[in-house]
């Protein structure tokens, strides 16, 4: 190959020339930010410090009496009151098969007493009553506050 041939395609290979700023060597550019981020030794802000806090111990004081909770507060809201008489399960086949004079067995026997309920909790049993020509319901068994509480728990 000619040597014009081995320029001409020595400069066709080459990218065209391109001014790059140069960047400091890695050392130099650590050693700078180095330097801008910590102040001189003598220019150290001071670190305060740490002292352990003490505190006055937490006894029970024998003079405080307990407080007696306001009922008065909460004795406008409005709770759900619910019975029921027994429940089943079924898949949603046996449902959509349901219609007028259908019998659906429930888990509960007859007499058995029904459960009352508030918001969905168990409060009471009872059996039901009929009080000038509507229904009502017998309380039977009532659970008491702290078996409540557990329940919830």
């Amino acid at each position: 190959m000619s040597e014009q041939a081995a320029s001409a395609a020595e400069e066709s290979s080459s990218p065209p020339n391109v001014d790059i700023p140069e960047e400091p060597p890695v050392e130099e550019a650590a050693e700078t930010a180095a330097s801008e981020a910590e102040p001189e030794e003598d220019q150290k802000p001071e670190q305060p410090g740490y002292e352990s806090a003490e505190f006055e111990s937490l006894n029970a004081d024998e003079t405080v009496e307990p407080i007696e909770p306001n009922l008065d507060v909460i004795l406008n809201i409005p709770v759900t009151l619910s019975m029921q008489i027994g429940s089943t399960r079924m898949t949603i086949e046996e449902l959509m098969r349901l219609n007028r004079g259908s019998v659906v067995k429930l888990d509960r026997l007859a007499g058995e007493p029904m459960d009352v309920l508030v918001n969905g909790t168990l409060i009471a049993h009872g059996e039901v009553v009929v009080v000038n020509d509507k229904f009502g319901i017998r309380l039977l068994d009532v659970i008491s506050p702290a078996e409540r509480v557990k329940k919830l728990r």
